[in-house]
């Protein structure tokens, strides 16, 4: 039997059931194949634990007014957004920011490239997450012809300083980059376009995503040769299984802190070798 039939309760079985562990040992009794099902409320069931840590550690940054800055980069339909709401579902607005910067404007365009960014760093006690970042100069951009060859070769030159600077000022920040394969880029843009609550999604520049993947793996690898610190370094995520993705990612976060009762967590806050590692130039990742 499959996933998708149904499976007949008498009104008798029904009411004698007490817990979802007997409901679904008797579904499995009736030979109904519930391994989709499982995965599912395994991962819910995670992600409910690893939020609850999400609060505790937001209460311990406002209170000790710590600043932390968390970057969500990747390829379109990477899997960004998805995790940032994750991340943010439970926690206090009043002390967490999410930025998404729009087009820049004119005025900007004639700014210091980083000066829109900065208006948005996270101040003492609040947590803020870049979907994208400064990062679209060293990929987006180039990759597109928004931005000419002097100010990405400035930009590259300026921006493990930039990061050095607010190291030492305190502010804390992880960048994840989410790596996925082509075939999964195309099967979730295909998905976007059949899918009306997702359509909004698909934009010109998902259009060259395909046309252009090359492209983009090629600058995606300067800026990991470039932008990779000690201080500040990449972490790459294998982004292929949303669901691991968004588990994982919020591991290593928790990971990164000691923050009060982080040893009373009900589940395991260490984060997966095979899918959460730091750049290096053999990693292995799913969008060459």
């Amino acid at each position: 039997m499959t996933d998708n039939q149904n499976v007949k309760l008498t009104k008798e079985e029904f009411e004698a059931i007490r817990s979802k562990e007997e409901l679904l040992q008797l579904i499995k009794k009736k030979g109904k194949n519930i391994d989709a099902t499982l995965k599912t409320l395994k991962y819910e069931e995670e992600l409910r634990k690893l939020q609850i840590e999400m609060v505790k550690l937001q209460q311990w940054i406002s209170n000790n007014k710590k600043r932390v800055v968390i970057i969500f980069e990747g390829r379109d339909a990477a899997g960004k957004g998805g995790n940032i709401r994750r991340f943010t579902e439970h926690l206090n607005p009043r002390s967490m920011n999410l930025v998404a910067l729009t087009k820049p404007t004119e005025i900007e365009q004639g700014q210091w490239y980083f000066r829109r960014y900065i208006k948005e760093l996270s101040n003492p006690g609040e947590i803020v997450f870049f979907d994208r970042s400064w990062y679209n100069r060293a990929v987006v951009e180039p990759v597109m012809g928004f931005c000419n060859d002097e100010q990405y070769f400035r930009f590259m030159l300026q921006v493990p300083e930039f990061e050095h600077m607010l190291y030492e000022d305190g502010v804390k920040i992880i960048k994840f980059w989410f790596s996925i394969s082509k075939e999964e880029q195309k099967a979730r843009f295909d998905s976007r376009l059949e899918t009306p609550l997702k359509r909004w999604k698909f934009s010109p520049v998902d259009q060259k995503g395909q046309e252009l993947w090359d492209k983009y793996t090629f600058y995606k690898e300067q800026m990991f040769s470039k932008t990779h610190t000690t201080y500040c370094p990449w972490i790459i995520v294998k982004a292929n299984d949303k669901k691991v993705a968004r588990l994982e990612t919020m591991r290593y976060v928790l990971s990164q802190f000691e923050y009060p009762d982080k040893d009373k967590a009900l589940t395991t806050l260490l984060p997966d070798p095979n899918v959460i590692m730091r750049y290096y130039r053999s990693a292995k990742q799913l969008d060459f």
